[in-house]
């Protein structure tokens, strides 16, 4: 079988789909010690408003009941930016867009103990 580069160059876009596909989440650029940081800030900062357990408190409950229809890039969107007007800060500061994806993807999934 001869390798063309059209051959080659279709063979590539099939692995990069494939992997974007199956990659667990340090596809968002995050490690383990990133991702365990993580759950310890949305168990402590967040929970300081949005409950211990995210079931709500001064802000509105984290649950994937409550988040089913929103769009994990418009939470992410609210995590870097805040709402204006309402208690809940920006951490744009403090999160890379990675990090708010990530920690948006884990709200509706059931965030991780």
């Amino acid at each position: 079988m001869t390798c063309t580069l059209s051959n080659w160059l279709s063979h590539l876009s099939q692995a990069v789909v494939i992997s974007l596909v199956v990659l667990p989440s340090s596809a968002y650029g995050l490690d383990a010690q990133r991702e365990a940081e993580l759950i310890h800030l949305v168990r402590q900062d967040c929970g300081s408003c949005h409950g211990m357990t995210l079931n709500g408190g001064l802000g509105r409950p984290l649950l994937p009941e409550t988040l089913k229809d929103a769009d994990s890039e418009a939470i992410a969107a609210i995590i870097l930016g805040g709402v204006p007007g309402k208690p809940m800060p920006p951490w744009s500061g403090l999160l890379s867009e990675a990090d708010a994806v990530w920690i948006a993807k884990k709200l509706k999934e059931g965030f991780p103990q």
